[in-house]
């Protein structure tokens, strides 16, 4: 059974995405790469405020590996996003 704080995290979490697809939908900036950041740093914002104080239940020290595999999709689309900026002939 869920406790206050997974829904509260889950909740966060689903707020926090469609939010984002509203705001860059209606800014006209919606693409994969730019859904995904700001995804990420939502996700990571409510991460920590809906962390614990004393006791880190299993299901948050398994959000380490979502972290963890979030930031490794993010370096990628920051170094395709420096590569695409780059001349030709640097490189």
């Amino acid at each position: 059974m869920p406790t206050r704080q997974r829904n509260r995290f889950i909740i966060g979490q689903m707020a926090w995405t469609v939010g984002a697809v509203l705001a860059l939908s209606l800014l006209g900036a919606l693409s994969l790469e730019l859904f995904f950041v700001v995804s990420l740093i939502g996700f990571l914002v409510v991460v920590e405020l809906t962390a614990p104080f004393a006791v880190t239940p299993t299901w948050r020290r398994r959000l380490r590996w979502v972290i963890a595999v979030g930031l490794l999709v993010f370096g990628y689309i920051v170094v395709r996003r420096i590569l695409a900026i780059l001349p030709p002939g640097v490189v």
